[in-house]
């Protein structure tokens, strides 16, 4: 045997010995496997040591996905996908897994409705290492316009049903009174005084629920008429249209965004956040609120601004909690858009975090729309940022009541998710949830309620001071 030949081989099994035995028996080492169920779509994640390739094909009767992973072996890992579909899945019935042939694992994906399977590969980030990942969409999409013209038509029939059904006590009450009445011994003033009819409240138009506008010394547009009435200015933000507000928790699914010392993740507590202020402007009659997220899942950002427009937003407020490098850092902001350059350093910094949220949260950069993309870049107006200066006035004036700020303005950076083009767009960072005392309050929901509220509050005050205006599309 020759010298170099010799040297060869001990090289080789110097490399067997650093790879392990669970190495050389398995192949790739799974580190995790996770679904990631939703109304919008269904994610499924295979998390490995090295990265991973895979074919699939759909198959009928019954419907199921195929997936054939190369370069792996049947592991206990890998039989924990079985366990984790959880029943309320919209689109997984079941998931089997197998050894096809050697280093090929097969899944059997069982499903529920026919799907429009997206499978990709995403490279290590943050602290994940190489990803599989696996979106089922569904073959036709919700219109979510049509959905929140339905969500405002069932509250109007209960609200109606409300009425009817306190009228007809009423006039139960009355027959009853009646009937007492006639009867021997039966005072007619002490029927008639149990006779008082009943208060039903009709819900408001939109601005009689704004709250008043702070007053300014020779202000016209904040000064009221005699008796509380609202100038004609403002009275105009009476519509007769549905306003839509889209409100964006920030994160989701694979992308938790920032964690507390005590461990509350950012995706969490914002989308508590979010489903608060849902109800809270639905309480208004005209006014609508849509979710970019009502659950545990990714969305990409430019995906999020592409909801907003479908349904016509007429404002929309993402919502996030992020952390900094400095613990001690606190107090809430508010962000706009900004074509020329951060207006501080951090706002730069906070930019750059909550734009790197594709990547951690995996979106498919490669079947993305890039005339969307290239839309959301090139298309961001002067108009649409001047009013996003406005709503991001109104709202930080109102958080402010409720605790510390960490600016007292509106500050402005090339945040992606503001860059709708013809949609006012804010960034509300509620607080830093990487400092211990503004986690506990994220945690608490009383402080919760009030941030709600002050976000509300100021979102009202805005289109109170800037009516919408028709749409083409009347709704």
């Amino acid at each position: 045997m020759t010298t170099s030949r010799r040297r060869a081989l001990g090289r080789m099994g110097s490399l067997m010995l650093l790879l392990g035995a669970r190495d050389i028996a398995w192949g790739a080492a799974i580190v995790a496997v996770r679904v990631w169920p939703a109304n919008d779509y269904t994610r499924v994640t295979i998390e490995s040591d090295t990265a991973l390739s895979a074919r699939h094909f759909l198959a009928t009767g019954p419907d199921r996905l195929v997936i054939d992973v190369d370069g792996l072996e049947l592991s206990p890992q890998l039989r924990e996908l079985v366990g984790k579909v959880r029943a309320d899945d919209p689109y997984i019935a079941g998931v089997r897994v197998g050894q096809n042939q050697p280093r090929v694992v097969r899944l059997v994906l069982d499903l529920k409705q026919p799907t429009a399977p997206e499978l990709f590969a995403l490279a290590p980030v943050a602290a994940y290492q190489h990803r599989l990942v696996f979106d089922l969409h569904p073959t036709h999409e919700r219109d979510p316009l049509l959905d929140l013209i339905r969500d405002k038509e069932q509250s109007e029939q209960k609200a109606a049903q409300a009425v009817q059904d306190a009228l007809g006590e009423f006039i139960g009450r009355v027959a009853g009174a009646g009937a007492a009445a006639s009867a021997p011994g039966t005072s007619a003033a002490g029927g008639a005084a149990a006779l008082s009819p009943p208060v039903v409240a009709a819900a408001p138009p939109y601005a009689a629920s704004a709250p008043p506008l702070a007053q300014a010394p020779g202000s016209a547009a904040n000064a009221r008429a005699p008796g509380g009435a609202l100038p004609p200015q403002i009275a105009q933000a009476k519509i007769d249209r549905l306003v839509v507000v889209a409100i964006d928790p920030g994160h989701g699914g694979e992308d938790p965004g920032a964690t507390g010392p005590s461990g509350l993740h950012e995706k969490d507590v914002v989308l508590a956040i979010a489903m608060q202020l849902r109800d809270r402007l639905n309480a208004n009659q005209n006014m609508r609120a849509m979710l970019t997220r009502d659950a545990d899942f990714f969305v990409p950002l430019h995906e999020r601004v592409k909801k907003a427009r479908r349904v016509q937003a007429d404002l929309f407020v993402s919502i996030h909690a992020d952390a900094f490098l400095n613990p001690d850092a606190r107090g809430a902001s508010v962000f706009a858009l900004s074509q020329n350059g951060a207006t501080s350093s951090a706002a730069r910094w906070m930019a750059n975090r909550e734009n790197a949220s594709d990547l951690v949260g995996g979106a498919n950069l490669r079947h993305s729309d890039e005339t969307v993309l290239r839309t959301l870049l090139d298309m961001s107006t002067t108009a649409q940022i001047k009013d996003s200066l406005k709503l991001g006035s109104e709202v930080l004036g109102q958080i402010g009541k409720v605790g510390k700020l960490h600016k007292g303005s509106v500050e402005q950076a090339s945040f992606a998710v503001l860059k709708a083009p013809d949609i006012p767009s804010i960034l509300v960072e509620s607080a830093f949830i990487s400092n211990p005392a503004e986690e506990s309050k994220l945690r608490d929901p009383e402080y919760r309620a009030q941030l709600v509220e002050a976000l509300a509050t100021g979102i009202q005050r805005y289109f109170a001071r800037n009516p919408p205006l028709a749409r083409s599309r009347q709704l």
